[in-house]
Order: C-alpha cells, then sequence, then structure tokens
C-alpha cells in the first residue's frame, strides 16, 4: 500500500527533528560541576537518548502502521517541549542550543500538521 504524501512529510519532517535532537544531545556540554556530577550527566545523556529512540518508535508506528495513538503522544511531546523551551529562554535568553531547539519544535509542528491535515486524514486507524 502507498503512504499518502502528507504521511511522508509528516515521518521524514519528524525525523529530521529528532537527528536535530540526537545532534543536540551530542553535543551538550558534559563537563562536571558541583551542581552536575559525572554520573549525573551520564544518566541525563542515557535518558535524553532512550526518550528519541522512544519517539522515533512513534514516529514509526503512526506512519508504518497506521496507528492513531502515537500522533496523539508526539502533539503532547511537543506541547512538553514547547513548555520547556519557553522556560528555558526565559531564564537564559536566546542562544544556540535554544536556536537549535526552536527548529526542532517547528520541524515537529509542521510534520505534526501534515498528519492531521490532507489525504493523510484516512490513513491513521482509530
Amino acid at each position: 500500500m502507498n503512504v499518502p504524501k502528507n504521511v511522508l512529510w509528516f515521518e521524514v519532517l519528524l525525523y529530521l527533528s529528532l537527528g536535530l535532537d540526537a545532534l543536540s544531545v551530542a553535543f551538550q556540554d558534559r563537563t562536571p560541576s558541583v551542581e552536575r556530577t559525572g554520573p549525573m550527566i551520564t544518566v541525563a545523556t542515557v535518558m535524553a537518548a532512550c526518550l528519541i529512540l522512544l519517539l522515533v518508535y512513534f514516529v514509526w508506528l503512526a506512519a508504518q502502521r497506521r496507528k492513531n495513538w502515537p500522533r496523539w503522544a508526539l502533539v503532547a511531546s511537543l506541547v512538553l517541549s514547547v513548555i520547556s523551551l519557553v522556560q528555558i529562554i526565559g531564564e537564559s535568553g536566546l542562544q544556540f542550543d535554544s536556536g537549535i531547539e526552536i527548529v526542532s519544535c517547528a520541524l515537529t509542528a509542521a510534520g505534526l500538521y501534515f498528519s492531521f491535515t490532507g489525504d493523510a486524514r484516512g490513513w491513521f486507524n482509530a
């Protein structure tokens, strides 16, 4: 069965967003300090990697297995990411890292838009 064009856009944009997130995690500052010890940094990095892999699985479930609930989980994830991003920008201002996260959130929002519009409407099982 051919994947609808909007579903393909959804999949591509979300994989780009998650790839950008993975690069962001890979290049984070991992210098231990009094507030953040080495093991804390390691646990945070592993948790971020596991979350990215889980979200990749959700995109695959939605786009290839036609599941509806992963789309809604991705919408919830986007909402939480935007709330977190607003808090980070409010505390430390606009920085390079937050700029990358803004692009990632925009890609995710665009991909999710495609998943709910056009020829993608009938693709997902309820």
